[in-house]
């Protein structure tokens, strides 16, 4: 039997969970209504267990995949911004979590999200005075979490906006922003185990290291717009990059004023924008991408219009399914594949 794949899109007001999107007639329902989800994750230990935080209702879990979901106790914040499972560091069946919120603070479980301690340390790095979140600038917030998985206990938390930092011990101490690095970071992806790779895309434009985050380059050859939002790299397979982009903030988070882009690089080249099978650059906001960790090669967007699936990045087509009108409206807060069976 075919291998069941489900997409979940965390939406502004709920969740889509997505059966087997390349089948025809996929199925289609949404869960977390009126919560506004703002992150999600899956455990590594557990491809049925999965996280969502949301804005101003803390955050759930999900035991069967997403069929279902409960809210998590013990955690005092309720303004979950970002979430993340180390693959590294399991015990008792659970992969630590780590939870970031508004204003800036990381959290850390390890046991499944059932009792907490926040990682201290954060508002004492020099940088932290100068984080401000420019459409609310008196708050912040931890936009991105990034546990390592080349080496143990390094882990990289992206403040919206001011600073990467990372911690070398599971958040039990940190180190600020290096110079030369990215500023408005707003995803991070690594590549496979014993790699110091890193990609960016931020607000400030695309940023790569080969050091594990010590020092950074910005490739930015071919790439007309540098307001950046999502990247996507096969985990086994660096040679394609793929990142959406729009011209400003406003273009990409507004639909009435949306105007986004989908970038791809190979082998080190310069970007090409992609268009074949995507939908016009005007009104539409900017894409949230990500690679099928499972499949090489084969990627997903998903913005106002739709999701979007392709292999290889160069041409896209729509995926069929009941698109609600309402999320005409809407920009994708977070996208991630499972495997529930």
């Amino acid at each position: 039997m075919a291998e069941s794949v489900r997409l979940i899109i965390a939406m502004e007001d709920e969740i889509l969970v997505i059966d087997d999107p390349d089948r025809g007639g996929p199925n289609v329902r949404t869960q977390l209504s009126s919560l506004a989800p703002q992150c999600l994750a899956a455990d590594p230990s557990n491809a049925t267990r999965l996280y969502c935080g949301t804005f101003g209702h803390g955050l759930w879990r999900s035991e069967d995949g997403g069929d279902s979901w409960q809210h998590v106790g013990g955690l005092s914040a309720q303004r979950v911004t970002s979430v993340a499972v180390s693959a590294e560091d399991v015990a008792d069946g659970f992969g630590a979590v780590f939870a970031g919120t508004e204003p800036s603070a990381v959290f850390r479980s390890n046991d499944g999200a059932t009792t907490w301690r926040e990682c201290q340390g954060l508002d004492g790095l020099p940088s932290a005075s100068t984080w401000s979140f420019p459409p609310r600038p008196e708050t912040h917030h931890v936009r991105w979490i990034a546990p390592d998985p080349a080496v143990h206990g390094r882990l990289f938390v992206a403040i919206e906006a001011g600073a990467l930092i990372h911690s070398l011990d599971g958040g039990a101490s940190w180190h600020d922003r290096v110079r030369g690095g990215p500023y408005d970071t707003h995803t991070l992806v690594t590549t496979a185990r014993g790699s110091d790779n890193l990609y960016v895309a931020a607000g400030d434009g695309y940023f790569e290291s080969h050091n594990g985050g010590m020092t950074w380059r910005k490739p930015e050859v071919g790439l007309a717009h540098r307001y950046l939002w999502s990247v996507a790299i096969d985990p086994r397979d660096a040679r394609v990059v793929i990142v959406s982009g729009a011209p400003d903030p406003w273009s990409a988070h507004g639909a009435r004023r949306a105007e986004s882009y989908v970038y791809r690089r190979e082998n080190g080249g310069d970007w090409t924008a992609v268009r074949g099978g995507l939908p016009s650059a005007r009104g539409t906001t900017v894409s949230t991408v990500l690679a099928d960790p499972e499949r090489a090669g084969i990627f997903y967007a998903a913005n106002n219009r739709g999701l979007y699936r392709s292999d290889g990045g160069l041409t896209w087509e729509r995926v069929q399914i009941a698109w609600p009108e309402r999320f005409q409206s809407q920009r994708p807060q977070a996208l991630i594949v499972t495997r529930p069976n």
